[in-house]
């Protein structure tokens, strides 16, 4: 199987609005820089601060820009499984395809309820990547509970945010069929690869896009030792890009050569002289500005 690429999207502003022209921009940077795929209205898009109506209209405009070229994957995950449902329907009929899916998160499900809300958003059709991050949901999956959803027809992958790069090796013995193993964590990628995974959902990928591209064809090809040259010249930036919470970091950094503007939403905030210092630092470093 190929090693995918795909970035978790910023959600550009402009006064306090979805920024339309910047967001073609984004999208039309991304797909010169060789990824497979974007992800929408997830972590790093700020979607806790998106309207119903502005999370349609993202997925909607990337669809449109993108035209094909890239493929879309939409956050359409949620707390609430009914909303979950209705996000992840229009997200089908717009012609998204696919959709990363959260754990549901504050609400505290047992595993038989988390069974049940992937269930029930199966329903839809749409194939489906589940999304785990404890360290923002609480809920951190059980290899056995994961193994258990992938037998539903449309979960197809999984986004694995742990760090944990041991339990690659248990689900790919769980795991019968064709399944991607995407990590949620720019500095392990390399070891996530090595322990056969198969892509990255990315935040660094927002602002170096052909770096992390080339690092996941050459762990496709098993050339670990000119991917681990890539490595090194992208892990200073992966440290800046997460030296303040995702995506204060990256924001600023896209903001650096024109992409967008430096505007994010409350509770989050512009971050400090410090971290603007180290982020345009490593920018500088790699000759990105």
């Amino acid at each position: 199987m190929a090693n995918h690429t795909y970035t978790a999207l910023i959600t550009p502003f402009k006064n306090n609005q979805i920024d339309e022209i910047a967001l073609e921009k984004i999208i039309e940077f991304q797909i010169a820089g060789g990824v497979d795929g974007i992800v929408v209205c997830g972590t790093t898009g700020e979607s806790p601060t998106l309207s119903h109506e502005e999370h349609n209209l993202m997925i909607k405009l990337a669809v449109k820009i993108a035209n094909k070229r890239i493929k879309i994957m939409a956050g359409t995950g949620s707390n609430s499984t009914s909303e979950a449902i209705m996000t992840t329907k229009y997200a089908k009929e717009i012609g998204a395809d696919s959709c990363l899916i959260v754990t549901p998160y504050y609400n505290k499900p047992t595993p038989q309820g988390i069974y049940q809300h992937f269930e029930e958003i199966n329903k839809v059709g749409l194939p489906i990547v589940i999304y785990n991050i404890p360290g923002r949901s609480v809920i951190n999956m059980k290899d056995e509970e994961i193994a258990d959803l992938a037998k539903l027809g449309n979960i197809i992958g999984i986004k694995d945010a742990t760090g944990d790069l041991a339990r690659i090796a248990t689900l790919r013995k769980l795991i019968s069929k064709d399944f991607l193993f995407l990590s949620g964590e720019d500095m392990t990628a390399l070891g996530f690869n090595a322990m056969g995974g198969n892509g990255i959902i990315s935040v660094t990928s927002n602002i170096a896009p052909k770096l992390v591209v080339e690092l996941q064809k050459l762990s496709e090809k098993c050339d670990y030792a000119q991917a681990l040259k890539v490595q090194d010249q992208l892990t200073h930036l992966h440290k800046a890009m997460f030296c303040e919470t995702n995506p204060i970091p990256v924001k600023y950094a896209a903001s650096l050569f024109g992409l967008c503007q430096n505007e994010i939403r409350l509770p989050l905030c512009l971050p400090t002289d410090e971290s603007k210092k180290k982020i345009k630092q490593e920018l500088k470093n790699l000759k990105i500005i």
